[in-house]
């Protein structure tokens, strides 16, 4: 039996959906022997994740955003969190973190103050996956590059709260203290190729694929594009018999809508379609259930679908070219983002 200096835990730094999805694969295909700790530190993040599936979960509100009462309260908030974290983390021998970026004040001061706190000798860093964020690297400015120095200065007053500067990409993958960069099965980057490992199909471990044994369903994205004025009522016609043709001829049997919130005319729902009415992201909706294809216009759930299924899922756009963008390089930057991702135009 290992004793508690031989332990080894991960913890994962948690704001989105797709983070938690991208979190839960990489805790279960490369941190299978250590105990994994999730620390949402966004409110909404704090709701949707599943305490039985973690070694343990701490909140550490974003202290920009969440700040203590009174005076230096940003402050005494990052001092909490890293309290509280270490608390959990306890003695171990490695500690690995996982986070989508490394340059904000809610995630940096935990590379050199946990090993600090709990006497950690081997730390290492690691990039969780960030959707489109990742497509393209994000060098800071000057400008930048001062304000993130003037964060070292919190260590006067707290020790504890060493800031870890680095130069490069935001997010850290230039750092020297990441060592490896976790992308997303298809997903185009421009990371030192050492440093990459691709993730498979963000699907959870209760989805089967989508086989030929059941019957064929397709997700459709709804999108208030005729209320916002992107549409005339002429071109949404259109898009829906392209769609209900394009169900058709694939022998689609089964479509679930999911309408925008600001959608209430369902604009995009084709005839016979079921409205999906869910109580999480829907990002978690995908995960666990099967698609043989995602239809839409140009919503970021088209994106989404693409990150999370992999390339094995038809996720299609229909109608882009005839949506009234505010300007024209818009629509053509949207039309070639779809197509490095390989999502079909039609």
């Amino acid at each position: 039996m290992k004793n508690q200096r031989e332990r080894k835990v991960a913890i994962f730094f948690i704001a989105t959906p797709l983070h938690y999805l991208a979190a839960q694969k990489v805790a279960l295909l490369f941190e299978e022997d250590s105990r994994c700790i999730a620390i949402p530190y966004t409110p909404s993040a704090q709701k949707f994740i599943d305490h039985s599936e973690w070694g343990g979960v701490v909140y550490a509100p974003w202290p920009r955003f969440s700040p203590m009462p009174g005076a230096f309260g940003r402050h005494r908030r990052l001092l909490a969190n890293l309290r509280n974290v270490a608390n959990e983390v306890g003695t171990c021998s490695t500690l690995t973190i996982h986070s989508p970026v490394f340059d904000t004040e809610a995630v940096n001061y935990y590379l050199r103050g946990l090993p600090r706190l709990c006497n950690i000798k081997n730390m290492r860093a690691r990039i969780l996956p960030d959707g489109l964020l990742n497509i393209s690297r994000h060098p800071r400015n000057r400008i930048a590059q001062a304000g993130l120095i003037l964060r070292k200065l919190r260590r006067i007053a707290s020790p504890q709260l060493d800031y870890w500067h680095f130069s490069g990409d935001r997010i850290g993958s230039d750092a020297p203290f990441v060592d490896r960069i976790y992308t997303l099965a298809g997903f185009p980057h421009d990371y030192p190729k050492e440093k990459v490992v691709a993730l498979p199909p963000l699907l959870s471990e209760t989805f089967e694929g989508a086989d030929d044994t059941v019957e064929k369903s397709a997700l459709l994205i709804g999108q208030p594009l005729m209320g916002i004025g992107a549409l005339t009522s002429q071109e949404h016609d259109r898009i829906v018999r392209e769609i209900t043709s394009w169900l058709a001829k694939k022998g689609i049997t089964k479509v679930v809508y999911k309408a925008h919130p600001r959608d209430p005319n369902q604009e995009l729902r084709v005839d016979g379609s079921i409205v999906l009415d869910i109580g999480e992201p829907l990002e978690r909706h995908m995960s666990k259930n099967r698609y043989h294809a995602v239809l839409g216009v140009n919503s970021t759930a088209l994106y989404l679908a693409r990150q999370i299924y992999g390339p094995e899922v038809s996720v299609i756009s229909f109608g882009n070219d005839l949506v009234h963008f505010k300007n024209a390089d818009q629509g053509k930057k949207a039309a070639q983002l779809m197509d490095l991702l390989g999502i079909q135009r039609r």
